[in-house]
């Protein structure tokens, strides 16, 4: 019987985990870039459950309401949708385009990669351009991409016009066990999280209304969740932001700040640079978490999460999120046990806090 017992909870295990990677490759691999999320707006829409009635608002967001009303206000939970990126800024005579940065990373990482320029009909290839030395000691000049034409007109003819968003092709890969590779976890793998608790979640237990929003332009400044902020102001019961946790799991950091393995479990972004979760919600979080038998770690990194443009309406925000390697390059890595542990903990906040 014990063994019997235990083959059905790997089954289970099993199940779980394909169901975890088939939602979250398929957010992974579309494109979204800040302002310009709909191709992820509609693959989440896809990806909800059938009873979820969605709305997208004036900022772009996607709200699912769930819930009956209590006569107070609602727990909302956010994760964004964009992602780092650029924006054509100039197209030059050389049929180069210069570009502007759409959130914050480190540019190097993406001289001498492939690049795609995003259009309504479809993406045009090109290349970012390396840097004309090898000389570390050099200031590298501006990133550029070539479409491989040589004038401006001969780029325009391909289709390229100034505002369009480019990326680098991306692609979830699965590594040894239950670890992945790509670009965009951040914040993919928190939207993930949001779906699949939405597919499990049992509506009758929910005693308040709750919230789930997709949020836009994250990072280039919380616009998106800012407004659904200031439409729900102070009404608001809770909001808990979904988002990555820069993790000091990597090589060459310090373990002195940020530490949270990947592969552990879910995290309490405790304190970070938006925003600071008081002491008794992470203990309530923790709480709750032991209660459901949810691996859950506690810590403080950096960056800003979206539940902070509540703030200044006095809610509490609980930031949550996920352990991340490598962030905002083309080889982050995830855990898929700490997307599930994260889903699990999305579900518990909605049905049993």
């Amino acid at each position: 019987m014990i063994l019997a017992f235990a083959a059905i909870l790997a089954i289970q295990d099993t199940s779980r985990m394909s169901e975890a990677q088939s939602v979250l490759s398929q957010l992974v691999e579309s494109y979204g870039v800040s302002g310009m999320e709909a191709p992820v707006r509609a693959t989440v829409q896809r990806l909800l459950p059938s009873w979820a009635k969605t709305e997208t608002d004036t900022a772009g967001n996607l709200w699912v309401r769930t819930g009956q009303g209590d006569g107070g206000g609602p727990v909302v939970i956010v994760a964004h949708m964009d992602e780092i990126g650029f924006r054509v800024d100039t197209i030059n005579g050389d049929g180069t385009l210069g570009l502007r940065t759409r959130g914050g990373f480190i540019l190097s990482l993406f001289e001498a990669k492939p690049a795609l320029i995003h259009t309504g009909g479809g993406d045009i290839p090109g290349i970012f351009l390396p840097r004309d030395t090898g000389l570390t000691r050099r200031t590298p000049p501006p990133l550029h991409v070539s479409v491989g034409a040589t004038s401006r007109a001969g780029a325009e003819s391909l289709g390229v016009k100034l505002g369009q968003t480019v990326t680098m092709p991306k692609q979830y890969v699965r590594l040894a066990g239950t670890r992945a590779t790509g670009r965009s976890f951040d914040d993919r793998m928190g939207c993930a999280a949001l779906i699949l608790a939405l597919l499990e979640l049992d509506r009758a237990k929910l005693k308040h209304p709750v919230i789930f929003i997709f949020s836009t332009r994250e990072e280039i400044g919380l616009e998106g969740a800012g407004a659904a902020a200031r439409q729900l102001g102070p009404s608001t019961r809770r909001v808990h932001a979904i988002d990555t946790f820069v993790s000091a799991d990597s090589p060459l950091e310090l373990p002195n700040f940020a530490v949270a393995p990947i592969g552990a479990g879910a995290v309490a972004r405790a304190l970070d640079n938006s925003s600071i979760t008081p002491p008794a919600y992470v203990d309530s979080l923790a709480a709750l978490a032991r209660a459901r038998g949810i691996a859950l770690q506690i810590g403080t990194t950096n960056g800003g999460n979206d539940g902070s443009t509540f703030l200044e309406f006095g809610v509490v925000d609980v930031a949550m999120g996920w352990p991340l390697r490598y962030s905002h390059s083309p080889a982050e890595v995830v855990d898929l046990k700490d997307l599930i542990s994260l889903a699990d903990l999305v579900r518990a906040v909605a049905e049993d806090w």
